[in-house]
């Protein structure tokens, strides 16, 4: 029986230990409910060891699938991974979408707001990275809305790198609107790290957790999500199979 591809889980590194053991936290969880599919983790920059070591460091021949630990789909999943996948030629390697946009998302994201005492006259502001790539940036405007929606309230985006509008003119103008009201950061942050430093210094009153937390278990959405990103490439890679075997015709 042929072995599942390997599913190497891709982070964008850093040298917060929170942050280090928070994504490990997620990796350990998804290796626990993966079955017989190995789980390696890797990363994308800051910490080791990087993609092409990881996927070097594999059984000769054997496949990997690439599932970026990232919340949108920027230079990282485009480039750098696309550049790794590319220049790995002694397996085939394929890279899975990225985590978000996903209802999942959303969901925790509210539940972060939840946790950290948001109040009906409170105005939202969603914090993320921010990218140099549109599509990414698309993506994060598109996290806002789901959560808008799901909180039946506005929800504004800002950035922290990258793209506008940066994070700290988007909660002047969300203090504004709300006349001078507390602004929520929700922080579109995967783990503790030095852009969860950053969105702290944004100016609202009130800034949540990222997505994962160090010394707590993962959430069941990220550990879900990370799954269903391996598990769609490996069913689209049977459904092309299938559709390029040959087919046999019976007749009577």
């Amino acid at each position: 029986m042929t072995a599942s591809p390997t599913l190497l889980a891709a982070s964008h590194g850093t040298s917060h230990p929170g942050g280090q053991r928070a994504v490990a936290a997620l990796v350990r969880a998804v290796a626990a409910e993966a079955g017989q599919t190995a789980v390696v983790e890797s990363f994308v920059d800051v910490q080791q060891p990087d993609v092409p070591t990881s996927l070097s460091a594999l059984e000769p021949g054997r496949d990997a699938i690439v599932v970026p630990l990232l919340l949108s789909a920027g230079y990282h999943v485009r480039v750098d991974l696309a550049r790794d996948a590319r220049e790995s030629l002694d397996r085939c390697v394929t890279i899975a979408d990225a985590l978000g946009p996903d209802p999942r998302l959303t969901r925790l994201l509210a539940r972060r707001l939840d946790e950290a005492g948001l109040a009906p006259e409170d105005a939202v502001v969603l914090g993320a990275a921010g990218s140099s790539d549109a599509r990414a940036v698309g993506d994060c405007r598109v996290a806002a809305s789901e959560l808008a929606e799901l909180l039946g309230r506005p929800v504004s985006v800002g950035f922290i790198s990258a793209a506008t509008p940066r994070l700290a003119d988007a909660v002047a103008e969300a203090r504004r609107a709300a006349g001078g009201g507390r602004v929520v950061i929700a922080s579109y942050l995967l783990a503790p790290g030095y852009f969860a430093g950053l969105a702290g210094e944004a100016g609202a009153e009130v800034v949540t957790a990222p997505l994962l937390v160090a010394g707590e278990a993962a959430p069941r959405e990220l550990v879900e999500i990370v799954l269903d990103r391996y598990r769609a490439v490996c069913n689209a890679d049977v459904s092309a199979s299938l559709q390029a075997a040959p087919q046999t015709v019976t007749t009577s």
